[in-house]
């Protein structure tokens, strides 16, 4: 019996970081590693968004997902951080733009 290709469904185009995006998530994760903060990831291209999960430990849900939505693109923009329980922290246009939130001194002591 031989597979009949005709009955198969179409492949869905999957959704995944380009080159600088993917470097600028690494370095990004570099960073927050050397700070102690993060020490996995894991990536998802999926059907309709890119995912850049980090973990403080492996064995635990994501700290924060970088999602990249192409759908979004001319609305609310193709790139968000959301955190650990679904809450969207950051949104935008530009991947620049939207990493800022991890920027330091973004978080301050107060008294």
């Amino acid at each position: 019996m031989a597979f009949d290709t005709s009955y198969a469904s179409p492949r869905q185009a999957t959704v995944f970081f380009e080159r600088r995006e993917l470097v600028r998530l690494l370095s990004l994760y570099g960073r927050m590693v050397s700070a102690g903060e993060w020490r996995d990831y894991a990536i998802d291209g999926l059907s309709e968004s890119a995912v850049f999960s980090v973990y403080k430990r492996s064995s635990e849900a994501p700290l924060y997902r970088v999602e990249k939505r192409p759908a979004l693109a001319r609305k609310q923009g193709a790139w968000a951080v959301i955190g650990q329980g679904g809450m969207i922290l950051r949104r935008g246009h530009e991947l620049e733009q939207v990493l800022r939130f991890f920027d330091k001194g973004r978080f301050k002591v107060v008294d």
